[in-house]
């Protein structure tokens, strides 16, 4: 029996995402981000599409590595200007009624407590449809933003991190009991406070006393994705992460990051496919593979390579207008994504990256290959992905908006389905039920239910 294939569109609430410089095209519509309706209407093209989820990224501070200054980024709309992710949630959860929806947070500039409220609140006004992408930082800007002189070192970052999940964990499994919640309007009790606890935390990075003053969501603690590439990144997401987000450009890449993750979580104590992973790929599609390889050479043409190597600086933490085009990427560690430089430069040693072939790659869709076809040549290479690597699905950037993820929908999606590897409907219930195929909240050997009480 064919694998299934998972689909999650893959956004930002910004202009230009992971393809700068395709704002200028007519027909595309990504400066009205700024629109309720833009939202609203891309949330029901996904859900009519069967889609997953909708994952929204996002990134304190401007790329300003390169050149060592933001003007590129600024001029080209690189991931610039940007505004917060989390608002667009519960308008679009109101307008859909499966569509899930991740969003990516930082450790770096939160407050457990706040954040963990935050999350409940979401998930109890998306029905337990929310997923946490649980990221550490890595713009300098950002961090200067913050009142910080400069970032922790990155495997710090990691640290400092996992005991940020451990205090969310004890709010979200431990403070509240499933029986405290009575609701009884006869007796004139809502909650018994003796199923009640308060949460006590006094740790390295993080001092908490006191019960959550949130009743369980849905989920409790949201779906938890992760996307670090880094050896401490990995031990991470093996730790916590029930969705892995990965970045590479071959498919030999990929297949190596896949294995890593799997063995990760073995070491963990956790199955190795107790997580599901999904990798970055932009898809092209259109009625004839002629219409599709148009596209692509128009968007060829138009594609900024100032914006590209503004994006390229800022993940990696390299300037690059210090390099010849011929260069060639060699992997250093840096305190910014590590992930990202790895990428180019050591996931597969088999191909040697310069800053030039880089720049290119990453002018259109980022990270993660890019797919160009009719929808047959699509699903094939999709389903060779999927068989060949052992993901287990695809976080799908846009080049136009929302014509990519139209496209998607109107040639992709039902030829998957002639398939029998993609879903003819979605599943009942929370979007970790509706991933994972288990209960909705957190089950064990995962560290945050051994919080659990009652």
């Amino acid at each position: 029996m064919p694998r299934q294939i998972r689909l999650n569109a893959f956004m930002m609430n910004c202009v230009g995402h992971l393809a700068p410089g395709q704002w200028t095209a007519p027909g595309d519509q990504s400066v009205s981000y700024l629109n309720t309706r833009y939202w609203v209407d891309l949330a029901q093209t996904l859900e009519a599409g069967l889609f997953d989820g909708l994952f929204l990224g996002d990134v304190t501070g401007l790329y300003d590595v390169y050149g060592g200054s933001p003007d590129a980024a600024l001029r080209t709309a690189a991931q610039t200007p940007m505004n917060d992710p989390v608002p667009l949630i519960p308008l679009m959860a109101h307008a859909t009624q499966h569509l899930g929806f991740g969003v990516t947070v930082s450790v770096a500039y939160e407050a457990p407590y706040l954040l963990a409220r935050r999350f409940t609140t979401l998930d109890h006004l998306s029905q337990g449809r929310v997923a946490w992408n649980v990221v550490t930082s890595y713009l300098q800007s950002g961090a200067r933003s913050l009142g910080q002189n400069e970032l922790r070192a990155h495997d710090e970052r990691y640290d400092r991190a996992d005991e940020f999940l451990e205090v969310c964990y004890k709010l979200w499994e431990g403070s509240w009991e499933d029986a405290a919640l009575q609701r009884d309007a006869s007796r004139g009790i809502y909650a018994d406070p003796a199923r009640i606890h308060s949460v006590e935390h006094k740790g390295r990075y993080f001092d908490s006393e006191g019960i959550f003053q949130c009743e369980p969501s849905p989920q409790r603690t949201p779906l938890l994705f992760q996307a670090g590439g880094s050896a401490r990144g990995t031990r991470f997401a093996a730790r916590h992460a029930e969705c892995i987000f990965l970045g590479a450009p071959t498919r030999n890449g990929l297949r190596s990051s896949a294995r890593a993750i799997r063995s990760a979580l073995s070491e963990a104590g956790r199955e190795p496919d107790s997580a599901l992973l999904f990798a970055m790929l932009t898809v092209i599609v259109d009625e004839t593979a002629e219409r599709a390889q148009a596209r692509y050479a128009a968007y060829r043409e138009r594609a900024s390579d100032e914006g590209a190597l503004a994006l390229l600086s800022g993940w990696t933490g390299i300037d690059l207008s210090r390099y010849r085009p011929d260069d060639t990427l060699s992997y250093v560690d840096t305190d910014a994504g590590q992930s990202a430089l790895a990428s180019f430069s050591k996931l597969d040693p088999e191909r040697e990256w310069t800053v030039r072939d880089a720049v290119e790659f990453v002018s259109i869709g980022g990270r993660g290959a890019v797919v160009v076809g009719d929808a047959a040549q699509v699903a094939d290479e999709l389903q060779a992905l999927v068989e060949e690597t052992g993901i287990d699905g695809f976080n799908l950037t846009w080049v136009e908006s929302p014509r990519t993820f139209h496209d998607i929908v109107q040639y992709l999606v039902p030829e998957l389905q002639r398939r029998g590897v993609y879903k003819q409907h979605y599943a009942e219930g929370t979007l970790r039920e509706k991933l994972l195929g288990q209960g909705a909240r957190l089950q064990a050997p995962h560290i945050g239910a051994s919080f659990r009480r009652g």
